[in-house]
């Protein structure tokens, strides 16, 4: 019996793909026009006001999709345990997730030092200049990972959804059912 998990499935999706979008134009967009700005001392201010603004967004996006991925697994649970592959790649996802939440986290609690700082010269949102202070600086270089790390990870997670989707295939949840049944010598 087929069961339509349409308003999990769209949480998850819709979330993930704010998640990836937002944190790449924000490195492409946010960042890259905050060096517009002809004064150092206000570029930081920019990048952070931008980030300001997205920030509650993109805490409701992360809360969606991780909202429907739970759902979406309790739903597949059968699925996870009967079908070959689908666990391994089940605990996969689950990895990057944690590790572009740890990695979005991390960048939130750097921008807080950015915006603690106040109005320092550094050449953009994530370049520091030569008079941009040690500290800042350093965030600065680690938000600059972080800010392609992010769309990398979530990307990632976008392209894992695409393959757990054709595990879903009628054709591959059988001949994945009938793997894990038989004994490996038999599935070859």
């Amino acid at each position: 019996m087929s069961q339509r998990n349409t308003i999990a499935r769209s949480m998850s999706e819709v979330g993930l793909a704010a998640w990836f979008g937002g944190s790449l134009m924000g490195a492409v967009g946010v960042n890259g026009a905050a060096a517009e700005v002809d004064a150092p001392g206000q570029r930081a201010r920019v990048a952070n006001a931008g980030w300001n603004r997205w920030t509650p967004v993109n805490a409701a996006a992360i809360g969606a999709h991780l909202v429907g991925s739970v759902i979406l697994t309790g739903a597949n649970k059968g699925r996870i345990a009967g079908q070959k592959n689908v666990a391994s790649t089940a605990i996969a996802k689950t990895a990057v997730t944690a590790g572009a939440l740890a990695a979005t986290a991390y960048a939130r609690v750097l921008g807080q030092k950015m915006i603690a700082a106040g109005d320092v010269p550094v050449d953009g949102g994530t370049d520091p200049s030569a008079e941009t202070p040690p500290e800042v600086a350093g965030a600065q270089r680690k938000l600059n990972a972080l800010q392609w790390a992010i769309p990398a990870l979530t990307g990632t997670l976008l392209v894992m959804d695409a393959l757990m989707g054709e595990q879903q295939r009628p054709s591959q949840a059988a001949s994945g059912i009938v793997a894990r049944l038989l004994p490996d010598s038999l599935a070859a």
